[in-house]
């Protein structure tokens, strides 16, 4: 989740038409499509126990190959073509950090980041320090992320509510807004 509000907040500076804003938003979170072989080890195994799948695909795409091919996509797709392949370039490398800073898993592994793939294997981007995935530092970051996205919410009429539904959001802002006050006519 802290991924996609990353996303979400990167292009607010740039009050990017709602396209674009989705398009920042799938890309925030398109690395961890690498992690869909979870599946096949579910169906294979019906079980958690062996995740032999999950474990050689995870962060596969996790690799400068998938930034490029990612900001080309939104560049292609978007509005303002360039404003947001420049950002998804960046939301996309803040998903390698998220994950590099705090993906620790349980039993203590180090996801590295293989980020030359595939044209090189010799530089795996990790940390020694990294913290486990719910350590209280992912959990500030995705309360900080959650209010300053609520916060322009409020202000600006629109959240990321409305990728999904305009009808939603709607009606998220205006429980916003009755809640805090109206941001168009100051508090």
């Amino acid at each position: 989740m802290t991924h996609l509000f990353v996303g979400w907040v990167a292009g607010l500076p740039a009050e990017l038409p709602r396209r674009d804003r989705a398009l920042l938003v799938a890309a925030s979170v398109s690395p961890d499509i690498d992690g869909l072989p979870v599946l096949l080890d579910f169906v294979r195994h019906h079980s958690s126990d062996s995740m032999e799948f999950w474990s050689n695909f995870h962060h596969s795409l996790h690799n400068i190959v998938f930034v490029v091919a990612v900001s080309l996509a939104c560049m292609a797709l978007a509005k303002r073509r360039h404003i947001t392949a420049g950002l998804a370039f960046i939301v996309v490398n803040l998903h390698y950090l998220c994950d590099i800073a705090g993906s620790r898993g349980p039993d203590g592994y180090h996801w590295p980041i293989p980020y030359l793939m595939p044209f090189s294997n010799k530089w795996q981007l990790a940390v020694p320090w990294q913290w486990e995935l719910n350590a209280w530092p992912n959990v500030l970051i995705a309360a900080v992320l959650m209010t300053l996205t609520i916060y322009y919410a409020w202000r600006r009429g629109y959240s990321p509510v409305g990728l999904f539904s305009k009808r939603a959001d709607r009606v998220f802002i205006e429980m916003l807004r009755k809640r805090f006050g109206d941001a168009r006519k100051g508090v």
